[in-house]
């Protein structure tokens, strides 16, 4: 298989947030380094000295396959995470092992006190803990972004025992595979990617949880005690309504995927069906939740 790199410089402060935002716009993997101090005109001239900016860089290699738009990648990536990245480098990359890379970069992840997530070539770093099996693929949501951890502690408090349980954009499928292990009795995911259907449900059949996943084309007639949806902001806002009609009144909702400057705007749209609580927050990134009226 052929693949491309978008190689970006950008001050380390920025590196975590952007490398989140490149795997949502699509990115199937992407790796940080140092790449050290630059001059503010990036440059590296000893006459260049008095301008240099002093702050760390990170070097992040965003991995694409040739079918890629780079471009609308990485303005979708600059929109998530409001990151300005001016220029980038574009790079052919030869044929390699990057499933044997991208294990080398993706290590268990604690979500909670209780809960983890664990690839399949990982043992549990806490056996008796409530364990996700999944490993890396190409749908979103494998807990290392801040709007997937949110929605996972969220399920776990709200989670009591016997819900039925509805994760629209359900991605890798693991809000609703953590749903079953939380106790939920059942659990359905949407999502518009047959590519992401087929992945959630090997996700689900790996962990032993009688999930459903349907392509959201097919008929949705479920009143779910909870519904989750951890997708983006404009999407969340223009699924008002069908979401809300997809919660029983009394039932709870969590949306997630939103930058905080973003939030007012979520909670304007879901206002007439949805009485929200106060936000949990992570990294810029916040869930909101409440309960359906």
């Amino acid at each position: 298989m052929a693949f491309t790199s978008l190689v970006l410089e950008v001050p380390s402060a920025d590196a975590e947030n952007l490398s989140d935002a490149l795997l949502e716009a699509g990115a199937w993997s992407v790796t940080c380094e140092d790449a050290g101090e630059r001059s503010a005109s990036g440059l590296s001239h000893p006459d260049m000295a008095r301008q240099a900016d002093p702050s760390p860089r990170a070097r992040l290699t965003a991995l694409c396959g040739t079918q890629h738009d780079t471009e609308q990648l990485l303005r979708c990536a600059r929109e998530i995470s409001g990151i300005n990245v001016r220029s980038c480098e574009l790079r052919r990359v030869p044929d390699e092992d990057w499933v044997a890379r991208s294990r080398k970069e993706f290590g268990p992840i604690r979500v909670s006190a209780t809960v983890w997530i664990v690839p399949s070539w990982h043992s549990a770093p806490e056996p008796s803990a409530i364990n996700l099996a999944l490993d890396p693929g190409l749908a979103f949501g494998t807990g290392s972004h801040a709007s997937t951890r949110l929605c996972l502690q969220w399920l776990e408090r709200s989670i009591a025992g016997g819900e039925t349980v509805l994760d629209y954009g359900c991605g890798s499928g693991i809000l609703a595979i953590a749903a079953m292990k939380f106790g939920a009795a059942r659990a359905v995911g949407v999502d518009i990617d047959p590519d992401a259907v087929a992945e959630a449900r090997e996700n689900a059949r790996r962990n032993g949880a009688a999930c459903e996943f349907l392509e959201s084309s097919s008929p949705l007639t479920l009143a779910a005690d909870v519904v989750v949806a951890n997708i983006l902001t404009n999407p969340l806002k223009i699924l008002a309504p069908i979401l809300a009609s997809r919660c029983r009144r009394g039932g709870r909702i969590a949306l997630s995927g939103i930058l905080l400057e973003q939030a007012d705007e979520v909670r304007i749209c879901y206002a007439p069906w949805v009485a929200f609580e106060a936000p949990a927050g992570e990294g810029g990134w916040v869930c909101l939740s409440g309960v359906r009226v």
